[in-house]
């Protein structure tokens, strides 16, 4: 129901407009009548109308000054104007102060007056819908413009002079760093992020990342004045854009927000992150200088250090890069790798401790954040799992009795990484005991086992096995059932859908590629197996890990 407010000092006239219409059959309602200009305006101070009906000969202040006043004060306000005379100049200056139409009174009618309300109304409509639009493409900008920003920040550190020379142009059309004087630059590393991700899919990654972002802007506040981007690896950038002229305040704000972002990242992601703020620059050209003296100081001690004298001869023989009395090494040594598996594989819990500490010993230099320290974690980690994979394929949840991965994101320290894997590792260990002691198989049966795990993603069978071992097929099958409970071909789909269901954790493959990377022929076999071993078709066990 649109409001309408009369507007005339003759209250014959105001009676007759009253009467000349049903005005809430026609969707309108009038809300007042105001005997001159001054006391409309009192009106509209307290409720305004949609529509006013304004007389343009009036005392005091007459109709033209009144629709010039309201459309300064009340621009939403459409005016209708009447006369008792035919003046132009009337006509004109209303026209061009907003009025929706002009008309005498002895001219007037219920059609007259219908038509020139639905103008009215037709023109709010369309205002609303203008303003409608006009908000719906500020809040767009409003999500837009943070990306915008973040992605002009790490080009800018990234792109040094080169990045710089539209700098100033972006700063100013999104009113970013206002009134700066200097700037400055600061570095956060997310301890250890590659050990954290190298199981997520790339949706769980960026969740994480968009995580620390928000986290770390939320403790900065206005992205216009202090911005924090993700550069990659787990490293993000903070932008400090300073107002104060000595260098001592700017520093001592930048060290207390990226002790806030800290203290907030390890609270409530339960994240632990090292940090480094680079110098004070005065301009935006130099921002890149700055975040790269700020990253120098947090890997500065990533350096080279003499081998010892009691460095083991295997690591030495396989150091990468060894030259002048230093080594650099990049991963595990194919000698480390071997030498590991067959640790496990003898359960020799003593020679697997000795062999990472030793490994430890060679890295404990670098900072915990270091390719080579992710790397190497990473290899050892994965070379449990697969032993975990090869020996143990039957056991479910196997893993769940490990030391939890997200432990590793509150570590602070190559150390902390080693009391880390030596407790895994201890662990695993303890469970191919059990497991082996629980599950002893014949030689044969272990066997046909070890050819399974080998030979799951192609074409295997009981004939193929039993020849492999040297054995008649009959005697295997019966053999294998009594020592396993399952028969080959259930012992081998079991073998299948788990390592399938490892394929899904990793988000990087289709259903059906993976029933196809598993040893499955058909799809549809793939499917009835899948759903007999674990209770759910593929797709209901993706929606379980929310992945579908």
């Amino acid at each position: 129901m649109f409001q309408v407010l009369l507007v005339d000092d003759e209250p014959l006239v105001r009676h007759n407009l009253w009467t000349l219409l049903d005005w809430n059959e026609h969707g309108f309602q009038l809300c007042g009548q105001a005997h001159n200009g001054f006391m409309a305006l009192e009106m509209m101070e307290q409720s305004p109308p949609h529509i006013a009906i304004i007389d343009v000969n009036m005392p005091g202040m007459n109709g033209v000054e009144l629709n010039r006043a309201i459309k300064e004060r009340f621009p939403a306000i459409k005016t209708i104007m009447l006369s008792s005379f035919d003046d132009y100049d009337y006509v004109r200056e209303s026209l061009k102060n907003g009025s929706i139409d002009y008309v005498l009174k002895h001219r007037l009618d219920g059609a007259t007056l219908i038509a020139m309300l639905n103008k009215a109304v037709l023109a709010l409509r369309q205002e609303d819908r203008l303003f409608k639009e006009r908000i719906a493409r500020q809040a767009l900008e409003e999500r837009i413009n943070p990306v915008l920003i973040r992605d002009y920040v790490v080009h800018l550190i990234r792109g040094g002079m080169e990045a710089s020379l539209e700098s100033e142009t972006f700063s100013q059309r999104n009113n970013l760093y206002p009134q700066t004087f200097s700037y400055t630059a600061a570095a956060v590393q997310i301890i250890p992020f590659r050990l954290l991700t190298e199981s997520y899919s790339d949706v769980q990654t960026n969740r994480l990342v968009q995580q620390v972002v928000d986290m770390m802007q939320q403790s900065l506040g206005d992205i216009h004045e202090r911005t924090a981007a993700y550069v990659e690896d787990g490293r993000f950038v903070v932008v400090f854009a300073n107002k104060e002229r000595s260098e001592f305040a700017v520093m001592s704000e930048a060290d207390g927000r990226i002790r806030k972002i800290q203290h907030a990242l390890e609270l409530f992601l339960n994240l632990r992150c090292v940090t480094a703020i680079g110098h004070v620059c005065t301009s935006l050209s130099q921002l890149g200088s700055s975040y790269s003296s700020a990253e120098r100081e947090l890997d500065a001690s990533s350096v080279k250090v003499p081998l010892a004298e009691n460095t083991p001869p295997r690591i030495m023989d396989h150091a990468v890069g060894f030259a002048g009395g230093y080594k650099e090494r990049v991963s595990l040594t194919i000698e480390e790798h071997k030498q590991l598996l067959l640790s496990i594989e003898r359960l020799d819990t003593q020679d697997v401790q000795a062999l990472i500490s030793s490994i430890f010993a060679s890295i404990s230099h670098q900072p915990i954040h270091s390719h080579t320290v992710q790397i190497i974690v990473s290899e050892l980690m994965q070379t449990g799992d697969k032993a975990l994979k090869t020996w143990m394929p039957s056991i479910e949840a196997a893993g769940d009795r490990l030391p939890a991965r997200t432990e590793l994101g509150r570590m602070g320290s190559v150390g902390e990484l080693e009391q880390w894997l030596l407790s895994f590792y201890a662990d695993l260990l303890g469970l191919l005991k059990q497991h082996r002691v629980s599950g002893a198989y014949s030689r044969h049966v272990t066997q046909a086992i070890h050819f399974i795990l080998e030979r799951y993603p192609g074409y295997v069978t009981l004939e193929l096995a039993a020849g492999a071992i040297g054995l008649n097929s009959s005697y295997l099958s019966r053999i294998f059932k009594e020592e396993t409970q399952r028969t080959f071909s259930e012992y081998l789909n079991r073998v299948r859908i788990d390592a399938g269901c490892k394929l899904m954790e990793s988000g990087r493959y289709t259903i059906k590629e993976i029933s196809n990377q598993v040893g499955f022929t058909t799809h549809n076999y793939f499917f009835k197996v899948f759903k007999e071993i674990t209770g759910m078709t593929p797709q209901e066990y993706l929606n379980s890990l929310g992945k579908g």
